[in-house]
């Protein structure tokens, strides 16, 4: 393979320039994709460590607020001071009775039986209570149950008050407002029925994004097709470049070794213009427009539309220099006949006349003059090729000039067509040669006719055999001017399929680019409708905790309820070893105020069931909610990733 002066040089740049970018390129990919990875971990970390720190600020702000502690401690007491009035009212009652006893004694056995009865009253009244304690041992299993899910929601809400550090300030807001909604029971209906009004509308919003991820997707597939089609392409354009470049090198080498042979026909040059110093004139002109036109060799060497003008142009030189040697001919047969007529006179007569050989030698003096003078126009005719040669090889250097940037392609068929110009200007330098040799013929013809008529058939011969070669050499460069026709067309056409296809690409990656653009608006706008979704969870987690709060309050009042049970319970116990005469009073104000309580317990359990009913409601809400959150971040987090590759 032969390579152009500088050319491995230049590719040794070209690598050393490429390689250290790439590489610079790479690492600087692979240093930000790890960094980015480091902080979002760290990222994370923080904000998990912002809500552990919070979670156990609002423990021990709950633990050691004194409020609440005393809230705890009196509120069991208050119902205390009504069980001393009720006491203080019971014993007046006794004392009543007990003053009464006396004027009732008639009546025991009418009481006792009336006691008996009421004794049986009372047993139920007792079963009554077990079995309301066997409620509250079911209650306090709910509580405890309910206990677990709150850990349970607790943990989950944990998760989700990682991604709410900016509303911060707004829960807070809220946990003050818990000590006004603890009176407001009957504005839950009213905040259950905005709840599920949210819960619709998001609802709606996630069908509405649901359809916008389609569409994302189904653009993000358009777009990976638009970028496998524009890589197809790019990969043809590089085989195309890469093919080019071949035949580019391929030029060159040829180039090169046109370069060798020209160094060597310099050479041979060189020797004949040694051997030819009488002609040192005109040779110095051939050798130099020679030497122009193989230094233009470099730069492109062949111009197509002009070689076609010079072929008519060399053909109609062919045809006129035909007629021109047909002329000769027939000039040189009516001398070769003149001789050989004058010869056989001479030969007759030559004993004869001495006068006649004298007229023949001036016959023959004038011919020899005819002949000086054929050679002269020979040689100004040779002149004339001369110089039609040294015009056409101007012309071809100025079409070679003007075509040297559009035909870099066409130099390999173009090295053969110069190889035959070198041969044809060799034979031509051979024919010279030997028209030279048929002047010296024709001089040396004067000494015998014998020798003169030699000569001039071996000159003829040698003009057919010289005209044959032409047009040989005629026909040989209509076809290389057809094949370099034909190869100019195709390389034209290659050439502008290469434009359009790059046109086309380029016009691709200009819609690929507003795609793009568009893809991150959208990006843009479904993380604000995320942000929104956050600012609506952050407040339905703000219901959620003052739901938990009413739900501590009903606790408490059951609690209280309890407390207050078992002083019935103690208070029946008591008045069962009172006179029988106020028992049947007592009892019967005792099962007025179990069935207050009873009352009381249903009504908290019906309400402590609805509590129970919203909070399960709340919870499948929240999940659904955060698990939409969650495959929404999923699927804008790939969306933005596919975006950032493309």
């Amino acid at each position: 393979v032969f390579f152009r002066a500088g050319a491995l040089g230049t590719l040794e740049e070209i690598r050393d320039d490429t390689v250290p970018r790439l590489m610079t390129g790479m690492q600087s990919v692979i240093r930000g994709y790890n960094s980015r990875k480091n902080y979002k971990k760290l990222q994370e970390q923080r904000v998990a460590l912002i809500v552990v720190q919070r979670n156990l600020r609002k423990l021990m702000k709950m633990r050691t607020w004194p409020w609440y502690r005393l809230w705890q401690r009196v509120k069991p007491l208050l119902n205390v001071s009504r069980t001393e009035d009720e006491m203080k009212a019971l014993e007046e009652k006794a004392e009543k009775a007990l003053a009464e006893l006396e004027k009732e004694t008639k009546l025991r056995k009418e009481l006792e039986a009336a006691c008996a009865s009421l004794q049986g009253e009372k047993n139920d009244l007792l079963t009554t209570l077990e079995s309301s304690k066997g409620n509250m041992s079911d209650f306090l299993a709910k509580q405890s149950k309910l206990q677990s899910q709150k850990a349970e929601l607790e943990a989950q809400l944990n998760e989700v008050t990682q991604r709410l550090q900016q509303e911060e300030d707004a829960r807070n807001q809220l946990f003050q407002g818990k000590k006004k909604q603890e009176q407001e029971s009957s504005g839950l209906k009213k905040d259950l029925e905005d709840l599920e009004l949210v819960v619709q509308k998001n609802d709606q919003e996630r069908a509405t994004k649901e359809h916008m991820i389609h569409n994302l997707n189904e653009e993000v597939a358009h777009q990976e097709e638009l970028i496998n089609k524009v890589n197809k392409e790019k990969k043809h354009l590089q085989e195309c470049n890469q093919k080019t470049a071949e035949d580019l090198q391929n030029v060159e080498d040829k180039c090169n070794h046109l370069n060798k042979v020209k160094t060597k026909l310099e050479q041979t040059l060189d020797d004949l213009e040694d051997s030819l110093e009488r002609e040192k004139k005109l040779r110095g002109e051939v050798e130099k427009g020679k030497r122009k036109v193989e230094g233009d060799l470099k730069l492109t060497q062949e111009a197509v539309a002009d070689l076609e003008r010079n072929q008519k142009e060399i053909e109609i030189t062919v045809q006129r220099k035909d007629k021109e040697i047909t002329s000769l001919a027939g000039k040189l047969e009516e001398e070769q006949i003149l001789s050989r007529s004058k010869a056989e006179k001479a030969k007759a007569n030559l004993g004869k006349e001495l006068g006649e050989l004298s007229d023949r030698l001036e016959e023959a003096g004038g011919a020899t003059a005819a002949q000086i003078e054929l050679n002269k126009k020979r040689e100004s005719e040779l002149a004339k090729l001369r110089r039609d040669l040294e015009e056409t090889n101007i012309q071809q250097e100025a079409a070679l000039a003007n075509l040297r940037k559009k035909h870099n392609d066409a130099i390999n068929e173009m090295s053969d067509q110069i190889d035959h110009l070198n041969k044809m200007k060799a034979r031509s330098e051979n024919e010279k040669e030997a028209m030279k040799h048929e002047a010296d013929d024709a001089k040396a013809a004067m000494d015998g006719l014998s020798r003169e008529k030699a000569a001039a058939e071996k000159m003829t011969k040698q003009l057919q055999h010289a005209m044959n070669e032409v047009h040989n050499k005629l026909d040989e460069a209509t076809r290389t001017l057809n094949d370099f026709d034909a190869s100019k067309k195709k390389l034209t056409a290659e050439n502008t399929d290469l434009l359009r296809q790059l046109e086309e690409a380029e016009r691709q990656l200009g819609q690929l680019a507003k795609i793009k653009l568009s893809l991150t608006n959208q990006l843009e706008d479904q993380r604000k409708l995320a942000d929104e979704e956050s600012r609506e969870r952050a407040t339905l987690l703000g219901k959620y905790r003052n739901l938990e709060h009413d739900i501590d309050g009903l606790r408490e009042q059951l609690e209280e309820e309890s407390e207050a049970k078992g002083d019935v319970q103690r208070q029946l116990s008591k008045s069962s070893a009172e006179a029988q005469m106020w028992r049947a009073k007592y009892e019967s104000e005792g099962i007025a105020r179990v069935e207050e309580l009873e009352a009381a317990r249903m009504k908290l359990a019906a309400r402590l069931e609805e509590a129970e009913d919203q909070i399960e409601q709340l919870n499948i809400k929240n999940m659904n909610l955060e698990k939409t959150r969650q495959r929404i971040a999923t699927e804008l987090e790939d969306m933005q990733v596919e975006v950032e590759r493309a």
